[in-house]
């Protein structure tokens, strides 16, 4: 590309500076044109009015998206720093709970919704009357794309490889498109019925591979955490049954000889914890980390920064304030 003309930042149309941004978090023209309530040839015009005032390309077709180049990189957070600053100034969007209207769309385990919405309910009446929350049922451990399509607003629940990955893509320089939050440890142990024939004995790793199983999994998918844990020491278990629900879990393990692994907080919302015996795993899972994950596109969304705050407290009150961190 020929070098560009002196730069003058008075003629500068600030407008190519909001694509630019758009384009950078999308890596996509046509998802940063629909962000933007533009047409495609509209991104690709205003991207290369700024290519050619700032003498560079800026970003590159790789695979089915769009690589920027060193300049870009270096450029997008001063960018983005200063058009937060100047959306904040110009268009002030403080959220009044007591004032508000707002329905928040919460994807979530049964488990988690059990041990949280009581108290944001308690919340809504205390502070904001006339929000409304609507729990949608979570079928994956990755609900990335009910956040981007606007499905949901926020996603509660254990999300391992998604952090990985926003991890990684963070390490690397890339786009971290969602924003996530931690808001308590949760601690599986193995549930079965009171009489069980490994209720009242020590529960070894021989005696649970024997047994047989019951998963709880929300895709469907015939294997969990714990399947993992188990392949990583050559050891597996007999899944007989797969439910997306960890109530109706424990609804079947009360009436079989099936083992199943439940959030030990959950145990008690089952209202059958005088008929179910816990055991402590008998090998080394990984720590269950609840998270709140959400869309970046609402990071600075005043309405939308109350309602993560709101979540993080009431955990705090169900989980103590050292594991909401």
């Amino acid at each position: 590309m020929n070098a560009a003309p002196a730069l003058s930042f008075r003629s500068l149309d600030l407008n190519l500076l909001r694509v630019f941004d758009e384009v950078m978090a999308e890596r996509s023209l046509t998802r940063a044109a629909h962000n933007l309530s533009l047409t495609q040839p509209a991104v690709s015009n205003a991207l290369r009015r700024l290519r050619d005032t700032l003498g560079d390309e800026l970003v590159r077709r790789q695979g089915q998206g769009l690589a920027p180049t060193p300049r870009a990189v270096a450029l997008w957070p001063s960018v983005r720093e200063a058009l937060r600053q100047l959306e904040s100034a110009i268009v002030p969007s403080a959220f009044v709970p007591a004032q508000a209207s707002n329905t928040f769309v919460l994807g979530m385990a049964d488990a988690t919704a059990a041990e949280l919405m009581g108290g944001m309910a308690s919340r809504l009446e205390r502070d904001a009357p006339g929000v409304s929350l609507r729990v949608l049922p979570l079928t994956t451990r990755d609900p990335r794309q009910l956040l981007a399509d606007g499905v949901a607003d926020v996603a509660l629940g254990y999300f391992p490889a998604v952090l990985t990955d926003l991890t990684a893509r963070a390490q690397s320089g890339e786009a971290v498109t969602f924003g996530h939050q931690r808001l308590y440890a949760g601690e599986y142990v193995c549930v079965m019925r009171r009489g069980h024939p490994l209720a009242d004995q020590p529960l070894t790793l021989d005696s649970y591979c024997g047994a047989r199983h019951l998963l709880v999994s929300f895709s469907g998918r015939p294997y969990g955490f714990v399947d993992e844990a188990l392949a990583s020491i050559g050891r597996q278990r007999r899944i007989v049954l797969t439910v997306n629900q960890f109530f109706t879990a424990g609804r079947v393990v009360v009436n079989s000889d099936l083992l199943t692994v439940l959030p030990r907080h959950f145990v008690p919302t089952t209202g059958m914890t005088d008929q179910l015996v816990l055991h402590d795993l008998p090998l080394d899972v990984p720590p269950v980390h609840v998270q709140a994950l959400w869309h970046r596109r609402v990071q600075h969304d005043s309405a939308h920064q109350w309602l993560r705050e709101a979540l993080l407290q009431v955990a705090r009150e169900a989980f103590g304030q050292d594991e909401a961190t």
